[in-house]
């Protein structure tokens, strides 16, 4: 798959993802809906963020590293737009559940820079091509 059509597929797929979410988000009632529901509403928001934030992340990293290979770029990008769409969520559904504070807070930021540096650095060692 060349890059203009990642980018293509990734900016499609984002914005109906986008469309999902807010269908969804105007169909569930949080105060009577189930279990369902909230996934529903997790899932559609998750998979909306995850690719708005990996096109973003892309193109940010696009103009600033140049001499990067666009493969490299992709890769970091939707690594890191997964794991701040995960913590993104896990905020809100501790909002949602009454249980956010500075502490739930500090843990999830040190869970999530543990995560990052550990793939971070996984990739790199692990990869026989580097």
């Amino acid at each position: 798959m060349t890059l203009k059509n990642y980018l293509v597929v990734m900016l499609t797929l984002s914005a109906i993802c986008w469309g999902i979410f807010f269908f969804i988000a105007t169909l569930v009632d949080p105060l009577t809906t189930n279990w369902l529901g909230f996934l529903l509403f997790y899932a559609s928001l998750f998979a909306a963020l995850s690719g708005s934030i990996a096109l973003l992340g892309f193109f940010v990293r696009f103009i600033v590293r140049k001499k990067d290979l666009a493969f490299n770029l992709v890769r970091t990008a939707f690594r890191q737009s997964f794991l701040l769409s995960l913590f993104i969520i896990s905020l809100l559904i501790l909002k949602s559940q009454n249980l956010f504070n500075g502490l739930n807070l500090a843990l999830l930021i040190i869970i999530f820079t543990i995560a990052e540096l550990f793939l971070g650095s996984f990739k790199k060692s692990h990869n026989p091509k580097n």
